[in-house]
């Protein structure tokens, strides 16, 4: 439909006129303090020591990266780094023993170690009186460790990193991606040319020495920085470092990479095959690395071409010409070089020639006459507003001690991030134009990847004799709130929160996905879907534009049992979001001219749940634990299927909002920098005429446990693993022994050091690892068990997970000692589980969604503390029932059918990925 000159000089008169009010907002935030404090030593070693100072909470984030990554390694010995990580968990000369068993009962949080092509680093949150032990613990594998590194620590941990490798890059849609492109866009002796888990080959040639010989040349004192952030001061850090890692060997003297761009020229085009539902094409451009002038300008370039409905690739390419499910820019910017890419997912039937000359379009035309007055602003704000809202979290991944410790292993300085800002806040428009021009005019690399058709140092050393007791544990105290019911029944919870000048907000009803028994499965997600996507008095792409002006975040969402509105925003800028959240809460106009869109969206978000195999058990799975006529029957995503999908209507989707949305069963959820007092007489306002009304109340009727264990295959031809899931009903959320369950899935199977992931990966190194956990539901919930294995281990893993299920309940119930780890790891972690309002907004969910009191977290360490045995072993024999479970494999079934059918638990049954048994 072509629009009228009207039409769109109004539309530009309106974005002039937010851009215009948004002007002193977009000052304030252009001027917020984002400088993080800190302190820098150095010891003796050449270890590099960052202190951060901040006294919110009662814990402590220890962050130590290496200066070593995959692109350290020479071909034929790939993967190195990585492997290394891996074993660096396994223990210490002093703490032969997982660093996870250690770490779980000193309360960790925020823990994992990852490796890139530039570092390794390895972080945790802990408890204060947890320090002196996490720095024992990290010291000790820093100069310690050689002696635990046995030739059996390295075949475990080589067999885990193949199944990693084969579970993130084999067997996932789109995963030989990235290693095509690298090879490609890189010379062959570039250290970006490889992957960095390496190639298959090359770990199965990894050498015990050739373990040693790395930690030896890369894991010295003066290659690593160690940042701690938190509950500390500087004197207590130089004390107990010194004492931990001073005599630490300072490791010989390396030769590093400064640069090394490879900028191409011409064009390079390839196509690859997959089993993938629709072409995804992506165009790079080797860039300069990750922290000059030049990158960051060029992130903001790929911001202003997709990021936001308003942008330019998705206006072009989503909203208007409805060519691909999804359009995105970025800088893949690493440490010498980096790439600038596009990548689209084409939408199934659409000509790859059209979208690809619609992206070198709207590339040309940036190059030609830059961005926009509005876009410069808006993308400025864009990237102030995320850099602010992240520096709530001290450990973690994009904590302040990971900004702090990445900063200066790049740049040798902590606060280059200023820099980076500085350069961000003065770009003109000119500069923009004439970045894209200088590094996206020429040098292109091009693959697509379409679907595959399926045919037939001191002299004082610490006492290493056992790890420091911690002290007394500080207290875990959840945030105080507030409740008050507005004369149309809206509940409101606020929790005030002024550690950053943003506030968080969730509206959520009383639908979710099993709402769906009133109309059809999928009409509750494509609703959410569509409630930003319009209302009475603003469309698409104003909000879209509003809220980048605002320095906003909207979303819409549902989840198994509510449907939620949410929004994150600067306090500066509440009162004008509040009137665009309610806006979008109240008056949702569910234009037709999108309908299709997002219909289309959801219908190909059901073809590839049909061949990722996580997605496809998660289809399958409710229907076969519940029966058909369930609330809770349909796939788990809440998608539904295609059939019920592309028969939903308009009025359905009208009808969902009008039967669903009434104040008198809505809860808002308020946590930030606001009061009660501030913010009640905007809702009243806003929110007051709201009429309330009668809503339908959704069966959840009590099902039974099968009478016999059940095994589905859903076939996956040419599957080099298979996807394992094993789960049963279970009680309802809301019961009287709770932290019961909860251990019980800790110990079979909710954390590292569980009985099945030790099992499978540890000690059979079938897997990449095991998970299991129970799902959130108010009414009856599944308990689950996940893994992935490698294909010719199929029968025997679940042999092996029944046998784990069997000795739970019967010769092996959980023991003194790891009922103990649990115990220390809920309680103790709790000190640092409520850092960010995120979290805090979570947790008041939850007592609202499962009509939890208002005491339960000030009770829940208590209740934890009380954990015996036997309350734990009696959770477990009313939940786990080993000979009524139903398993669902995923998997090539003509390699796993035959050893199932082994297994004797009688017929298999074939399912295709909505349920449906095939008949041979």
């Amino acid at each position: 439909m072509t629009r009228s000159v009207f039409h769109r000089i109004a539309q530009a008169t309106c974005l002039l006129v937010l851009l215009t009010e948004g002007a002193k907002a977009e000052a304030d935030a252009l001027d917020l303090n984002v400088e993080i404090s800190y302190e820098l030593f150095k010891l003796d070693n050449g270890l590099t020591v960052i202190v951060h100072e901040d006294h919110k909470a009662p814990v402590v984030a220890v962050n130590i990266w290496y200066h070593v990554g995959s692109k350290d390694e020479v071909r034929g010995k790939t993967g190195y780094a990585h492997l290394f990580e891996h074993i660096m968990f396994n223990g210490s000369e002093n703490h032969d023993n997982d660093y996870f068993k250690a770490t779980e009962k000193l309360g960790a949080t925020n823990m994992n170690g990852t490796t890139s092509a530039d570092r390794t680093n390895y972080f945790q949150t802990v408890p204060k009186n947890a320090f002196d032990a996490i720095l024992w613990l990290e010291s000790d594998r820093m100069g310690n460790l050689l002696g635990a590194v046995t030739q059996e620590k390295l075949d475990e941990q080589r067999g885990v990193v193949k199944n990693e490798k084969r579970q993130n890059y084999d067997n996932r849609p789109y995963g030989k991606g990235a290693e095509i492109q690298y090879s490609s866009i890189y010379p062959h002796s570039h250290p970006y040319s490889w992957l960095t888990i390496g190639s298959m080959e090359d770990l199965e040639a990894a050498t015990l020495e050739d373990m040693h010989t790395w930690f030896k040349t890369y894991y010295g004192a003066a290659n690593a920085v160690l940042v701690i952030a938190g509950d500390v001061s500087i004197d207590e850090v130089k004390q107990k470092v010194e004492h931990y890692f001073g005599d630490i060997d300072p490791g010989p003297p390396l030769v590093k990479h400064q640069s090394w761009v490879a900028k191409l020229t011409g064009t390079q085009k390839e196509i690859a095959y997959d089993r993938v539902p629709q072409t995804m094409m992506m165009k790079s451009w080797n860039i300069e690395g990750n922290t000059t002038r030049d990158t960051n300008l060029l992130d903001m370039v790929s911001l202003i071409m997709s990021a936001g409905k308003s942008s330019r690739l998705y206006q072009r390419l989503v909203y208007n010409e409805q060519l691909v499910s999804d359009v995105s820019a970025y800088t893949a910017a690493r440490e010498i070089a980096g790439t600038f890419e596009i990548t689209a997912r084409i939408l199934p039937g659409v000509d790859e020639a059209k979208v690809d000359g619609i992206i070198d379009e709207e590339l040309a035309r940036f190059i030609k006459d830059g961005p926009t007055r509005g876009e410069l602003e808006q993308v400025k704000i864009q990237l102030i507003s995320g850099f602010v809202k992240g520096l709530e979290q001290l450990g973690g991944f994009g904590g302040k001690a990971d900004i702090l410790a990445s900063n200066y292993v790049y740049t040798g300085n902590p606060h280059h991030y200023l820099k980076e800002w500085e350069w961000i806040r003065s770009a003109t428009r000119q500069d923009l134009k004439e970045v894209a021009g200088r590094w996206l005019s020429d040098g292109l690399y091009q693959l697509e990847i379409r679907p595959f058709p399926r045919l037939q140092a001191s002299n004082e050393s610490p006492d290493r004799s056992g790890i420091p007791e911690p002290g007394e544990p500080p207290l875990a105290k959840f945030d105080d709130f507030e409740r008050v019911t507005l004369d149309n029944g809206m509940n409101v919870i606020l929790a005030e929160r002024d550690a950053i000048p943003v506030v968080n907000l969730a509206l959520s009803v009383d639908a979710g996905y099993a709402s769906d028994q009133f109309s059809r499965a999928g009409v509750a997600r494509l609703a959410m879907n569509m409630m930003d996507e319009g209302t009475d008095s603003r469309d698409a792409l104003d909000i879209s534009d509003e809220l980048i002006t605002l320095g906003a975040t909207l979303g819409t969402s549902s989840n198994l049992d509510r449907s939620t509105v949410s929004m994150s925003t600067l306090s500066t800028t509440l009162v004008d979001a509040l009137e665009l959240f309610s806006d979008v809460v109240l008056n949702p106009a569910f234009p037709e001219k999108e309908m299709e869109r997002l219909r289309t969206q959801q219908l190909t978000g059901i073809q590839r749940e049909k061949t990722s195999p996580n997605a496809m058990a998660g289809r399958v799975l409710p229907g076969l634990i519940f029966g058909d006529d369930h609330a809770y029957s349909n796939p788990l995503a809440g998608s539904g299927t295609i059939e019920s999908t592309k028969s939903i209507t308009l009025d359905e989707l009208r009808a969902f909002h009008d039967t669903w949305f009434k104040p008198n069963q809505a809860t808002l959820i308020i946590v930030g920098d606001t009061t009660m007092e501030e913010v009640l007489p905007q809702l009243q306002k806003r929110f007051g005429k709201w009429k309330s009304g009668d809503v339908p109340v959704k069966s959840l009727r009590t099902v039974e446990r099968r009478d016999k264990l059940d095994i589905y295959i859903v076939d996956r031809p040419g599957s080099p693993q298979s996807l394992l899931l094993g789960a049963i009903v279970a009680t309802p959320r809301a019961n009287n022994h709770e932290p019961a369950i909860q251990a019980m899935n800790d110990i079979i199977g909710g954390n590292f050091i569980s009985r099945l992931n030790l099992n499978l990966r540890e000690d059979k190194g079938w897997s990449y690892g095991v998970g299991s956990a129970v799902i959130a539901a108010k009414g009856q919930r599944i308990f689950y068990m996940l893994t992935s294995v490698q294909q010719d281990k199929t029968a025997e893993s679940i042999a092996e997970a029944m046998n784990e299920f069997s000795m739970f309940i019967s010769d092996a119930p959980p023991t003194e000692e790891e009922v103990a780890d649990v115990i220390d790891n809920r309680a103790l972690s709790l000190t640092g589980r409520w850092q960010t309002s995120g979290a805090v907004l979570s947790s008041l969910n939850q007592i609202v969604t499962y009509n939890l009191p208002d005491d339960y977290y000030d009770r829940y360490p208590a209740e934890v503390q009380a954990l015996t045995p036997q309350k734990v072993s009696k959770a477990a024999q009313e939940i786990i029932h080993p000979n009524n479970l139903v398993w669902v494999v995923v998997g090539d079934r003509s390699m796993v059918e035959t050893p199932l059918e082994t297994l004797g638990y009688g017929p298999i049954k074939v399912i295709d990925t909505d349920g449906q048994v095939i008949e041979d």
